[in-house]
């Protein structure tokens, strides 16, 4: 792998990762919170790949890759299964209204 393909990759996760955290931090509503954790991890499973391939050991990172996909799917849906529930119980997705339900 050259350097600029390298340089490529690299920005590509620090951008998804910055962007996902970005969204991550300054968002309220449920379902853009899970959007952005997608986009997140999106990156990670990015340089998962991307670090396999630089050791040399691709299948490996391939495979750790591979399972992120799996965890993060279960995760997306109970998230989005649960945004329904609050939405329907709350009437609203706003984190902030969501947490005074709790006093």
């Amino acid at each position: 792998m050259d350097i600029n393909t390298s340089m490529v990759i690299y920005t590509a996760v620090i951008g998804l990762f910055g962007i996902g955290l970005y969204c991550l931090l300054i968002t309220r509503n449920l379902i853009r919170v899970i959007v952005a954790l997608q986009i997140l991890v999106k990156g990670v499973m990015l340089a998962l790949v991307f670090v396999g391939q630089v050791q040399g050991q691709p299948s490996v990172g391939q495979s750790m890759a591979l399972t992120v996909i799996v965890a993060d799917t279960l995760i997306a849906v109970i998230g989005l299964a649960l945004a329904v529930q609050v939405k329907r119980h709350v009437g609203s997705l706003d984190v902030a209204e969501i947490s005074k339900l709790k006093r």
